[in-house]
């Protein structure tokens, strides 16, 4: 999906825009001609800033490593915080529950029947037995059915097995609403501990953006000192330059007429374009004259053409008359041909009709009778 319709961010701009700006003068400091030379002298300055700027930039480098790495300290820390209280809390609980097996769920205590009791085997079998044992069925004649000896014992240890569980059921619920309780605080104070870090996070950050924002606002201030200062002093430089330019032009042979400064020392065959004052009178007729010679040629060259095309179009008639001569005599001799076809198929016609004749008047002149048809039937029967 494609982010359309969002405002650029203002510093980034301003970024691309100083860059921007610092690439044109850093070309017209190259490519100027007067200034210009080998090496790196004239763009000394140039180079300084650069390493000042690449200081400036590792320095906000740095603080924002710094900044990051004491979040991330303060991170790991909160982290651990809350890794200690989460042990912590699961080691109470787990006392806790250690501590009601140990004192609530003793052998004594339990209701349910325990299958790993090693005194089992011993109380199923007593050494001494009595009448209102279980041990004895109805068919012992030692228990019957309906009777009971000990109710009053029963029924006693019924109520205090009863109030036994109740008062287990009350410190379970108490015990529960202490425990709660005690999360509840817990994770108030967890909470409150968090809030606490996170203002004091937020409080470094503020101050952590304060301050690059306060380097970025010194670089921005310098890098404009140096933009400014580099404008004045590319300003005097354009006029001296332009000062000496005049000079130079005041001073030298380009403005005369003097067709000797076109000519070059090393090469007498060639001239100096930026001094050439024009042609001398015999160049130009000598230029005459080499076009008045092309301007001949090319007429002879011409009438050539005009003499060949000539002869092709000659050529093109001829053939265009032996093609129509070849025509006439193809038309002649397929007439012919045709009344000669004709002639041949009349007297085939002529053959075949007298030969019909024949057959009718004197072949098949005896046509036969219904009789003959009847009697033939007959015969045939």
């Amino acid at each position: 999906m494609y982010k359309l319709g969002l405002s650029a961010d203002p510093k980034e701009v301003a970024a691309i825009e100083a860059r921007r700006n610092r690439e044109k003068d850093r070309q017209s400091r190259f490519f100027n001609v007067r200034n210009r030379v080998m090496g790196i002298q004239v763009d000394v300055e140039a180079l300084n800033n650069q390493v000042e700027e690449k200081k400036l930039r590792e320095a906000t480098e740095q603080s924002k490593d710094a900044a990051y790495g004491t979040k991330q300290v303060q991170y790991d820390l909160v982290a651990q915080m809350l890794e200690k209280e989460e042990a912590e809390r699961a080691r109470r609980l787990a006392k806790k529950i250690q501590d009601f097996r140990e004192q609530k769920q003793q052998l004594k205590n339990r209701r349910e029947f325990d299958p790993w009791d090693p005194d089992r085997l011993q109380r199923e079998f007593p050494v001494y037995l009595n009448d209102s044992d279980t041990f004895y069925g109805p068919a012992s004649m030692q228990c019957f059915f309906g009777e009971d000896l000990e109710r009053a014992t029963n029924l006693r240890m019924q109520q205090e097995q009863f109030r036994y569980s109740l008062e287990g059921q009350l410190q379970e619920q108490q015990q529960a609403k202490v425990d709660e309780k005690c999360a509840d605080m817990l994770s108030d104070q967890l909470h409150l501990a968090i809030n606490m870090q996170a203002a004091h996070l937020a409080r470094l950050e503020e101050s952590c953006r304060m301050a690059m924002m306060f380097a970025n606002a010194n670089a921005n201030k310098a890098q404009a000192a140096e933009v400014a200062e580099r404008q004045r002093l590319e300003h005097q430089r354009q006029q001296e330059a332009n000062l000496m330019e005049i000079q130079n032009q005041i001073t030298s042979d380009l403005l005369t007429e003097n067709p000797q400064v076109a000519q070059n020392s090393t090469a007498p065959h060639r001239v100096l374009p930026y001094c050439w004052k024009g042609m001398t009178p015999e160049q130009r007729a000598a230029i005459r004259k080499d076009q008045e010679t092309q301007c001949r040629e090319k007429e002879a060259k011409h009438q050539a053409e005009q003499a060949l095309d000539t002869e092709w179009e000659s050529q093109t008639i001829h053939l265009a008359q032996a093609a129509l001569e070849l025509e006439e005599q193809e038309r002649e001799l397929c007439a012919e041909f045709r009344r000669g076809l004709g002639s041949f198929n009349q007297q085939l016609a002529k053959e075949q009709k007298a030969q019909q004749n024949y057959l009718n008047s004197i072949i098949y002149t005896n046509q036969p009778t219904a009789q003959y048809h009847l009697q033939f039937n007959t015969s045939s029967r």
